[in-house]
């Protein structure tokens, strides 16, 4: 892509470099707002199916927290050091070596992000189905479709009402972002005020106007808060198998080191960010829970026929967010959380899409992508790589495997969270010399804890029969790079 003409350039600034347009609360808001999607409002169901009590359901969000905020706070001192586009993909490279660094790019643009987009946007599509009943799931007889049958259920591939709502808001974002990173972080930090805004309307409301002494009383009762629990290997891998909703919702927190390069001051703004982020998301995502306990009881039936009689634990199709709302704002609820979940998904997927392109960007730059990705264009932002993630963000739009590639996603983020922050404990031994304004918390004792967390549901994920054929299937992607890595080497020296 062409960048500015010489003389078009602003002064002091070059057409090569990007633009420092985010402010400490724009890169917070980045964090906040790349990991509240739709998940919080629909994952508790699954997590109470598997743990079957209210005080374990707390404690899912609570460790899925304490692990986010953890590798937030470890990953802080590695943004400080190296403060360039790309993040993550960086503190791989300079720890690891450029093979390391390419396996998580690699894995990054397959489906770590690409499928996240199309997961939060297909959510977003049927939720705008609640206001509009003509954007079904049916697929179109007239585009061509197909199933394909897989170890992780069936892939319908074709074009429905959803779909096409899905791939209209990856290419309307796309092209916002492509107008320049002020642009999209006016869209970043706008819908992520509203949407924190209306989930703690939502905790407030719970606690206090929706409190229903029905649902306390089964939640909160001697002997039902805790359970009865087998605290076996079964339950060990039920628990483990459940932190895929909440991880999943929490994910993506990493994005704002991806746009390290466009933050101001980001050796000071980028670990405060992560931690503010990481933190507020944390607070509101366990306080959500505790406000669906007061208004809804967890356990109940799946032929329920009121909101209180199914329960959280069969919640129609697993909204616990819109049962909660019902008992709120009664007829009402459900229009009203529709809406704030449009702007949740709407927020979530432009950050994602915002920050994913500079991976791609700094893989260029390195020879480890299409060369026209490691350019900026007029509006100094790496364009290439933001059409090629919307192409292949709508191909996962189209398959419609979002539901599936819940596990791919986790499994394989897990696997470079730990080796990162493994990054780290190098880091420190091979590059002593280097500039750290910000040193991680607790080092080394609390980046060893969450090693060991994630390291521990990563194995869970593999062992565990509700996960393992996707978990597996992740690893093999990741390893799939090694060759791939080794071929663009070799077509980048011929």
């Amino acid at each position: 892509m062409a960048t500015v003409a010489a003389d078009r350039v602003v002064p002091a600034e070059s057409p090569h470099e990007f633009v420092k347009a985010l402010t400490l609360v724009d890169a917070t808001m980045l964090v906040a707002g790349a990991m509240i999607g739709s998940g919080i409002f629909i994952v508790s169901a699954d997590i109470a199916r598997s743990v079957g009590s209210p005080f374990w359901l707390l404690v899912v969000w609570i460790v899925t927290g304490v692990m986010t905020l953890l590798g937030a706070l470890a990953y802080g001192e590695m943004a400080a050091m190296y403060p360039r586009a790309g993040g993550q993909y960086v503190f791989l490279r300079e720890a690891m070596g450029p093979l390391m660094g390419f396996l998580y790019g690699w894995t990054l643009f397959v489906v770590i992000q690409t499928a996240t987009i199309a997961a939060v946007l297909v959510a977003f599509a049927r939720f705008l189905g609640e206001l509009w009943p003509a954007v079904t799931p049916d697929l179109y007889s007239w585009f061509p479709h197909h199933t394909f049958l897989t170890s992780g259920g069936p892939i319908d591939v074709g074009l429905s009402a959803q779909r096409l709502v899905a791939l209209i808001v990856v290419w309307l974002l796309t092209w916002i972002n492509l107008r320049g990173v002020r642009e999209g972080k006016i869209i970043q930090t706008t819908f992520t005020i509203a949407k924190t805004g209306a989930l703690a309307l939502l905790v407030i409301l719970g606690l206090t106007i929706g409190r229903n002494a029905t649902a306390i009383a089964a939640n909160f009762g001697a002997g039902t808060f805790v359970g009865h629990a087998d605290l076996g290997t079964a339950f060990v891998l039920a628990f483990g198998a459940a932190l895929v909703g909440s991880l999943f919702a929490s994910d993506s927190w990493n994005n704002v080191t991806f746009a390290a390069a466009e933050v101001h001051n980001p050796k000071r703004n980028l670990p405060l960010a992560l931690a503010l982020g990481t933190g507020l998301v944390t607070l509101l995502y366990v306080l959500t829970n505790v406000s669906y306990l007061f208004t809804l009881p967890l356990a109940g039936s799946a032929h329920g026929a009121t909101v209180l009689e199914r329960g959280i634990q069969f919640a129609t199709q697993d909204r616990v967010g819109t049962a909660a709302a019902q008992v709120i704002f009664g007829s009402s609820g459900s229009t009203l959380m529709a809406i704030a979940i449009l702007v949740s998904t709407f927020g979530c997927s432009n950050g994602i899409i915002l920050a994913g392109a500079r991976v791609y960007y700094a893989m260029a730059r390195d020879g480890l992508f299409f060369k026209k990705v490691g350019a900026l264009n007029a509006r100094r932002v790496p364009a290439a790589g933001l059409v090629y993630q919307g192409v292949w963000a709508s191909l996962f739009c189209l398959s419609g495997t979002y539901s599936q590639l819940l596990n791919y996603v986790i499994f394989a983020a897990l696997v470079f969270y730990v080796l990162t922050t493994i990054g780290l404990f190098i880091l420190r031994r091979t590059k002593p010399d280097v500039e750290r304004p910000y040193k991680a918390v607790g080092y080394p004792l609390l980046p060893g804890l969450y090693i060991l967390l994630a390291a521990t549901v990563s194995i869970i994920l593999l062992i565990s029969d509700k996960t393992r054929v996707q978990a597996v299937s992740g690893l093999v992607l990741v390893l799939l790079g090694v060759p791939v890595y080794f071929l663009w080497r070799r077509m980048e020296s011929s």
